[in-house]
């Protein structure tokens, strides 16, 4: 099993940031991308952000390239979701992801899933 912890969700204003944290523990190896996806009040979860974990390549959705970073630290087994230049439209809950197919942003193709954390965005 792989278990996935997300933090540093919180409320922020609009222009502002946070940083997001997911933990990975458990059997780190049945995994080797991660990712970010998100879902509002009433909307289908979305794809955010993706990393090969092994040579860190990563993929963006259009609407957050160039305001969101996603990295990791592979000493930790952590991945992280830098947003910047925050939106009301940003406000979700935010989840991380693990799986095994590169550059997907389908969720299933994610087989572990972390509990998510919520980002609130006021206008």
């Amino acid at each position: 099993q792989v278990q996935l912890v997300e933090s540093g969700g919180g409320l922020v204003q609009a222009g502002g940031s946070l940083r997001l944290s997911c933990a990975a523990s458990g059997r780190t190896f049945s995994w080797n991308v991660m990712a970010w996806f998100r879902q509002a009040a009433g909307k289908e979860r979305e794809f955010v952000a993706g990393a090969y974990w092994s040579y860190g390549k990563t993929w963006y959705a259009d609407s957050v390239k160039g305001r969101f970073t996603i990295s990791r630290d592979m000493a930790k087994n952590e991945i992280y979701l830098q947003m910047n230049s925050l939106k009301p439209d940003d406000a979700a809950v935010y989840y991380c992801a693990a799986g095994t197919r590169d550059g997907s942003r389908w969720a299933t193709d994610y087989a572990y899933w972390g509990q998510g954390t919520q980002v609130t965005v006021s206008s």
